[in-house]
């Protein structure tokens, strides 16, 4: 071979090279943005679930209220047991995935298992963390609401939807639902270096392999962060309506439980109309309890 081919290969090489360690440099800062975006969606889930804890005490607030109140209107009774039910719903499901999550933690600690899977996941996100994910995330690839199952069938569905869906919906399942959560899985994101080895032909078809991959994988991440803020800006919807509900509640409660008296047909019609106010909050609080992100 000629010296000047020789240079123009060893030229295309070069350039190869660098077009790879570029794309790298972009997946990699698509990584660290998708991490960032994940780690607040996370934290947005937790303070979603701990505002739905303060949601069911707001509730049987309203629930004491009523219920010592005479003569109140059967509507309001009606709305008011439904919203206890669903604020019971939240709380059983809640004790679940804590149990699980417990049991789950325990069984990790004394075999030292380092397996993937839900279960898994659920140890390394932490108690809270995993209970916000499972009660906020939400089809099972049975259909049913992850908020109907419990332990880890609720968390694995929660992942699986992470993940991009179930895999007989060609999704990836639960073991990208906790690559999705762990930023580590089968399309291999770990990547951390390149080696220039083998004859010349080989190393351009590696490194052209290589770039399409890195390539492949970055609009992959860049295509679930849009998901994911997306997500986000649910979640955070969520937890505004549900201040916004049970500031109404608790300053409208306030007044009527100082003022009114405890007989409802006794009632002002100011007062009866802060009690239609409360009824009202209290009807949506309880939907919000129970909304979920669905795919």
């Amino acid at each position: 071979m000629k010296l000047g081919q020789r240079i123009k290969e060893a030229v295309d090489v070069a350039s190869n090279l660098q077009l790879l360690r570029d794309e790298l440099e972009r997946r990699d800062a698509a990584i660290k943005r998708f991490e960032n975006l994940q780690n607040q969606v996370i934290g947005d889930s937790e303070a979603l679930f701990e505002q739905r804890q303060r949601a069911v005490k707001v509730i049987e607030l309203v629930e004491t209220y009523v219920n010592q109140l005479a003569n109140t209107p059967k509507e309001f009774d009606k709305t008011v047991a439904e919203c206890r039910s669903q604020a019971d719903e939240f709380h059983q499901a809640v004790q679940n995935h804590e149990a699980e999550a417990v049991r789950v933690t325990k069984m990790r600690g004394a075999t030292g298992a380092t397996a993937a899977g839900a279960g898994v996941a659920v140890a390394a996100l932490g108690p809270t963390a995993a209970m916000a994910v499972a009660t906020t995330f939400g089809v099972a690839s049975t259909g049913a609401t992850v908020a109907s199952l419990s332990g880890a069938a609720a968390t694995s569905a929660a992942l699986a939807w992470l993940g991009g869906g179930a895999l007989a919906a060609g999704g990836g399942g639960v073991a990208a639902g906790t690559a999705f959560l762990a930023l580590a899985g089968p399309i291999g994101w770990t990547l951390t270096g390149v080696a220039v080895t083998g004859t010349i032909a080989l190393t351009r078809r590696a490194n052209r392999k290589k770039t399409d991959q890195a390539v492949q994988e970055r609009e992959e991440i860049e295509k679930r962060a849009s998901t994911l803020q997306t997500t986000q800006r649910t979640i955070q919807g969520w937890q505004q309506q549900m201040r916004t509900h049970s500031a109404g509640i608790l300053g409208d409660l306030s007044v009527i439980w100082k003022d009114a008296p405890s007989d409802y047909s006794e009632f002002d019609s100011a007062s009866k109309e802060r009690l239609v106010a409360v009824i009202n909050h209290t009807r949506s609080l309880g939907k919000l309890i129970h909304q979920r992100v669905n795919p």
